[in-house]
Order: structure tokens, then C-alpha cells, then sequence
């Protein structure tokens, strides 16, 4: 794959900051020191888990969104490899395959808002589409479990097509966002990624889990309410109007999902003031974030655990490397290898 971009042992050792008497993650990840093809150099390989980052934003650009979440890989990757390696991270059940990369496709968009930048951008997620696909179906066909880092939550519809087809079959999803990403079918973009995988007969029940009532157009509730295969539950029902315990809601997500394997979205806009694409001063908190990881990560159908829309500054970067970290290992501690 001519965008996929390997992560070495040079790139590890250049990041990496060892020091004495202690064991860092870094130290004991499973690398592939060459591709040949993705299927043969992984399927005998003695790991649960492959990371991956994605480091784009043009589909947060195509949805007249913010930029700068093609930075989150980059970030994160400093973070994790510095974290200690012990009996709860399990560094060696981890392959670090490297990152899709979209650099000169981010240079010909330009991202300036015009209508025909904006249609090249669409055309251009029809791409990266296709490179998510083929990396998480294969990645799943051989038996492992994907992390997918950064980018935009158009890389939603690449996970559960790749996971749809890995499984010969439709799965389901469970999204913590504030927002549905289930907007029209206009040009590919990060606000339609699950209604794109709803009509193609990928997707089959999704759960929203924290929509935010001023976010959502009335229209789409409406839309929602009507199908079966469509739940939501909205974060002021959870977290101001006190309708519904966090931990109910989880259960309620849980019975929606669990019927088929499904994938674990994490949209960090969900999140209270982490930089993100469309970052919030009210939303749920870190901790919850990370109950919510291990409360699906824990459970032996989930599929894959995606983590994005987070855009990190250089203020930021620790900020944001830290908590996707958390969320990562959180993600293999709830698996119990």
C-alpha cells in the first residue's frame, strides 16, 4: 500500500527515552521490519493487538469541520512508547505497524474553503476509504485485534466495512460522540461515515452514545426515532436531566450491540476540553471516557477500538498523547490477555 508508512526501529529508538531500572513500552512492541503483504507478515505473529495511525484531517475538511487531527498519531506514539511496560500494559501483545499517510493529498486540497476544494476532498476520502478497508479487514482475518489512531471520523465507514467484510457479515457499533455522523449521503466526509456504512449493508445496529441536544437536528431525531437498528442516548439525558445512570446507558448500549461482533468508536469531541475538531467545554470526563473503553473493550465481540478527531496543538500534544494512551491501554487491560 503506497500511503502506508512503516514504523521502524529507528522510529521507535528516535522516540523513546529509556531509562534505568525501568521498562518501557517501546522496549518490548512487535515491529515488521519489512511489508511484503499485510495478511502473511502478521497472521503467525504472537500478538493480540496491531496499532495503527491515520494522519489526515481531509475528512473533517470535506465537512467544513476544523483541522489538525492529522497530528494525533504523532502525539500519541510519543506518549505510549515512553509508558511503562508491566503486567497491565502488555507492550508485547501490541504490534506497531506504522500509519497511513496523506501528506501530499493535504497539499493538493490546500484545505481553503472553496466548493471545488471541497469536492476534490470528498473525491480524495473515497481513497482513504479504501486504504482503512483493506488494512482493518486484513488486519482482522488474521486473527488480531486493530487500534486506530487520529484522523477523522470519516474512518469510521473504513472500520466497519473492513470489519464488515473480515466478518463476512454487517456489524454493529457503539460511538461515544457527541454527535451522530449520520448526516446525508452528500460526498464522503467525517459527519456521514455511519449513514455511508448503514446504506452500503455494512453497519447493522448502531448506538450513539451522548449526543448533544443543541447538535443535532431535529430532523435526524426523527430519522432515529423511527428505526429500530438506530439508538441514541444524549448526554444532558445523562449528565443533566439525570434521566438515565452512565451505567445504565452502558448496559442499554451494550444489549444494542452485543447480538454481532462490533466496533468501539471514540470521537474525542465527546470529551470536556480536549482539542479536538469540534471541541466542547461540556461533555463527559476523561474517566468516563476510560470506563467506557474497558466497559466494551471487555467484551469478547468487540472488534476494534478507534480513537479520533482529536487535534492536537504543540501546547497540547502531551495533553492529547496522554489521554489517547489511557485509552489504548486501557482498551488491551479490559481484554484480560
Amino acid at each position: 500500500m503506497q500511503n502506508l508508512v512503516l514504523f521502524t526501529s529507528n522510529d521507535r529508538d528516535s522516540l523513546l527515552k529509556a531509562r534505568k531500572g525501568e521498562s518501557k513500552f517501546g522496549e518490548h512492541v512487535q515491529l515488521i521490519p519489512n511489508l511484503n503483504n499485510i495478511y502473511d507478515d502478521i497472521v503467525n505473529l504472537d500478538v493480540d493487538y496491531v496499532l495503527f495511525g491515520i494522519t489526515e484531517d481531509i475528512g473533517i475538511y470535506a465537512n467544513n469541520g476544523n483541522t489538525g487531527a492529522y497530528k494525533a498519531w504523532q502525539a500519541t506514539i510519543k506518549v505510549l512508547l515512553n509508558t511503562q511496560s508491566n503486567s497491565f500494559t502488555k507492550a508485547k501483545r501490541v504490534l506497531i505497524l506504522g500509519h497511513l499517510d496523506y501528506t501530499e493529498a493535504r497539499k493538493v486540497v490546500k484545505l481553503k474553503a472553496s466548493r471545488k476544494n471541497i469536492s476534490d476532498a470528498r473525491t480524495i476520502v473515497t481513497t482513504i476509504d479504501k486504504d482503512v478497508t483493506h488494512i482493518v479487514s486484513t488486519i482482522i482475518k488474521a486473527g488480531k485485534t486493530p487500534i486506530i489512531i487520529g484522523g477523522g471520523h470519516n474512518n469510521a465507514y473504513g472500520n466497519i466495512k473492513g470489519a464488515s467484510l473480515a466478518n463476512k457479515g454487517k456489524i454493529n457499533v457503539v460511538n461515544f460522540d457527541a454527535h451522530s455522523d449520520f448526516r446525508a449521503e452528500e460526498g464522503r466526509h467525517s459527519g456521514n461515515g455511519f449513514s455511508y456504512a448503514y446504506t452500503e449493508g455494512f453497519l447493522k445496529n448502531y448506538f450513539m452514545f451522548g449526543l448533544h441536544e443543541n447538535y443535532t437536528p431535529d430532523k435526524l431525531f426523527k430519522v432515529l426515532n423511527k428505526n429500530k437498528h438506530l439508538k441514541y442516548v444524549t448526554y444532558e439525558a445523562l449528565e443533566v436531566r439525570n434521566q438515565m445512570s452512565f451505567n445504565e446507558a452502558l448496559t442499554s448500549a451494550l444489549n444494542h450491540i452485543s447480538e454481532k461482533k462490533f466496533g468501539i468508536e471514540i470521537d474525542c469531541d465527546a470529551i470536556e476540553n480536549i482539542p479536538s475538531s469540534a471541541a466542547t467545554p461540556s461533555g463527559f470526563s476523561v474517566k468516563q471516557a476510560r470506563q467506557f473503553t474497558h466497559y466494551f473493550g471487555k467484551h469478547e465481540k468487540a472488534s476494534y477500538l478507534h480513537i479520533c478527531e482529536a487535534a492536537p496543538t504543540k501546547k497540547t500534544e502531551t495533553k492529547v498523547g496522554k489521554l489517547i494512551t489511557y485509552l489504548i491501554t486501557d482498551f488491551i487491560r479490559a481484554n484480560g490477555n
